[in-house]
Order: structure tokens, then sequence, then C-alpha cells
């Protein structure tokens, strides 16, 4: 059996997920929220300080815009249009990342200007820690999580790992069936729409689904059991 590992990754509402296990753990996760900021929904994520540049690049962004210092990190901004080929219009969405030693933060906004992007994140307190990035809405500035953050990870020979923290709602509705206990809680097994298999984790603190990759799903019970999640704070 390889040798049990620990990693921890840090959501966007502050959460610290660790997991430990005798898996593959080294791969990046990635963390990802709705906030809304006077009354407009902005989506952000959070992962590896490359992650800015990757997502430029799928863009067709070669460089930035603007940079400048900001929150104790840097602030690029860059603009692309592009068309929407059934309607025909154009537009011109501002990508937005803020870089810091190890992290990096995007989202995209439309129909801004430098100083609209501004005045939005300073309703954010903007955080780097050895796990991730934090945000802190400011409410007193009309700044709030629309619900709780999700961290996103691959595992190899596992499949893909949601995890976030349960809302009420979600904490109440489990299925029917009585799930198998696991280090981490309570393990359940269900069907998608499209007939695929997934596996929903449910703990104290943690809601977790896993939507394995290729034909993992037979092993997928085995390998979670060997998991073990913890969100802290």
């Amino acid at each position: 059996m390889a040798p049990s590992t620990t990693v921890r990754h840090r959501s966007l509402d502050g959460v610290s997920y660790r997991l430990t296990g005798p898996l593959d753990l080294a791969l990046p996760g990635t963390s990802a929220a709705d906030i809304s900021i006077g009354g407009r929904l902005t989506e952000f994520t959070a992962g590896p300080r490359s992650l800015a540049d990757d997502i430029a690049g799928a863009l067709g962004i070669t460089s930035f815009d603007s940079e400048l210092s900001f929150r104790g990190g840097t602030l690029r901004l860059a603009s692309r249009q592009e068309y929407e080929p059934r309607s025909g219009l154009a537009e011109r969405p501002v990508l937005v990342a803020w870089q810091g030693r190890k992290y990096s933060l995007v989202t995209r906004l439309y129909s801004v200007t430098v100083r609209d992007v501004l005045g939005l994140l300073r309703t954010l307190g903007i955080a780097e820690h050895d796990d991730g990035i934090t945000l802190t809405p400011e409410r007193e500035a009309g700044s709030a999580f629309v619900r709780p953050a999700t961290v996103i990870k691959e595992v190899p020979g596992l499949g893909l790992l949601e995890m976030s923290e349960p809302t009420r709602d979600e904490a109440d509705e489990l299925p029917p069936w009585r799930g198998a206990a696991v280090p981490s809680g309570e393990l359940y097994r269900d069907t998608l729409s499209d007939g695929r298999t997934f596996f929903l984790l449910s703990g104290p603190r943690l809601r977790a689904t896993l939507v394995p990759l290729g034909d993992t799903a037979e092993a997928a019970p085995d390998l979670l059991g060997k998991l073990h999640v913890t969100a802290e704070d």
C-alpha cells in the first residue's frame, strides 16, 4: 500500500479541507464561489498562481493591458472583443486576475471600467494563506457569499472530487437509503441524469461529490474508504 499523504486546500470562504490517505493527492485544487456585490452576482475562481495565465491563454489573451499593486498582490486586467454568433453582438469582457505569492484569483466582468473593477474588489478582503486564498465580503458594502464556496480537486485513479460545507437544506436532503460508514462520514452511491455513477460523501461539515473518471467507478468506494476528509477553520 502506498504511504499515506496529507494535503490541504482552502476554499474562498475560509474552510480548509484536509485530505489524508494512501492516494496520489499531489494535483492542485481550485475553489469557486458566487458572491453578490451590490446586487451583482460575480463568480470567482482561485487556484495555483499559474491559473491566471492558463485562463488568459484559453481565451486567446497573450498579454494583460494593465498591472497594479493591490491588496498585497498584483492585479492584472485584460479585455478582448468577443462575438456572439447567433445575435451578432460584440462584447469586451474584462479578465480580472489577482496574483499573490503562490495562488491567484480570477473573475470575468462585463461592461466595466478599471475604476469599476477596483470599486468592486474593495468590497472584498483578499488574503493569501499557505493553502489558498480567502475572500471576506463586506456586508456594509452590500457584498455576501450566495452559497458555500466549493473546492474541486482531481484525484488520479479516483475522479473529480468537489467539496463544500453543506447548507441546511442539503444536510436534510440525503438519499433515502443508508450510506456506508467511511472515515469521513457516510458514503452514498447514486446515478446522474445521464446514467453515470457518482458518489456522495456526507460528514458533519462536509458534503462532497465524486464523479469517477474513466472506469474507476467500481474501485471508488474502496478508495474513498481510505481517504479521510475533514473541514477545518
